[in-house]
Formats: C-alpha cells, structure tokens, sequence
C-alpha cells in the first residue's frame, strides 16, 4: 500500500495547523503531526542539543507513522523555512512506499499581520512574533515546494487546495 505524506509550512500565523487538522478528518487513515509539539518545553530553549533533538524526534515520529499499516495518509506541519530543514528530514525518512507532497502556505503582509495581531491581542502569541513571522515570508519564494496562497482562503478552503493538487 502506497501512503502519502503531506509536508506542510509555512511561517508562524499562515494557519499550518488549522488547515492541517482540517486534512486530517479529510484524508482517510490519516495521522498528523505538528513540529512545534517537539518544542513544546518551559523555558523555550533552541540550542543545538535541543535542535538536534527536535529533529531527531520528528523523524522518528513520521517514520513510526510510516511503518504503521493503520495509516493512509501522513500531515506533518512545521515553519519549514530553510530548504535544508525539509531536505534533512525527507533524507532519513523510510519513503520507499511512500508518495511525498510538500506545500508553503503563504500569506501577505497585511493579512499575515492582521491573523498575528488578533493571536496577541489574545494572549496567544507573543509581541514579537509579528515581526519575526513577516520577515520570513519571502524565503518560502525559495523553496522546493507548491505554494498556497492562504491569504483570502479559509482553512477549508487550503485544505481542499491540497487534496486537489496533490492528485
């Protein structure tokens, strides 16, 4: 049985997650993995031990879901915003049985902004997190990946957007 893994980026506020979680109740025998829950730690600390480590645990997690017969279908999301970052992953994953689809999810400026700003506003992101998220947008022009615009899409919307295009 041939599976499908849905590699999903894109920078913080672009709605990875929502449009990922939609994916799953689509897509039939589907798992879903959100990388930011290998970083879910207090006090946040990005050191090359914990990068290494959050790498380590993403591959093992997606090749586990690969050699699971239960699953069809694998929605990995992520920031993915180096190439060098979905390149290294992809290298130590078992995907010899495996269909690979790999999609940015972009945003403009304002709306990207305007999402963020209601995530602050609430108390669920940071301050900061506005500008470092609009300074990423243009390195997904880079990368090896079918790019979405999200930005007048809802997430139902992207969500059926990935399924059509990854035939």
């Amino acid at each position: 049985m041939q599976k499908t893994i849905y590699i999903i980026g894109g920078t913080m506020g672009a709605g990875k997650t929502t449009v990922c979680q939609i994916l799953k109740k689509k897509l039939p025998d589907c798992v879903f993995l959100d990388g930011d829950w290998c970083w879910d730690m207090d006090p946040f600390q990005v050191t090359e031990e914990t990068k290494t480590m959050v790498l380590e645990n993403v591959v093992f997690l997606l090749n586990r879901f690969i050699r699971c017969s239960a699953f069809k279908n694998i929605v990995f999301c992520w920031v993915l915003h180096e190439q060098g970052i979905i390149d290294g992953i992809l290298t130590k994953l078992e995907t010899e049985n495996c269909r690979v689809r790999s999609f940015s999810l972009l945003c403009g400026e304002k709306e990207l902004a305007r999402r963020l700003r209601k995530d602050v506003d609430s108390g669920i992101r940071a301050e900061d997190v506005i500008a470092r998220s609009l300074a990423r947008i243009p390195l997904y022009e880079k990368l090896n990946t079918v790019k979405i615009d999200v930005s007048r899409l809802t997430p139902e919307q992207a969500a059926a957007e990935i399924i059509r295009l990854s035939g």
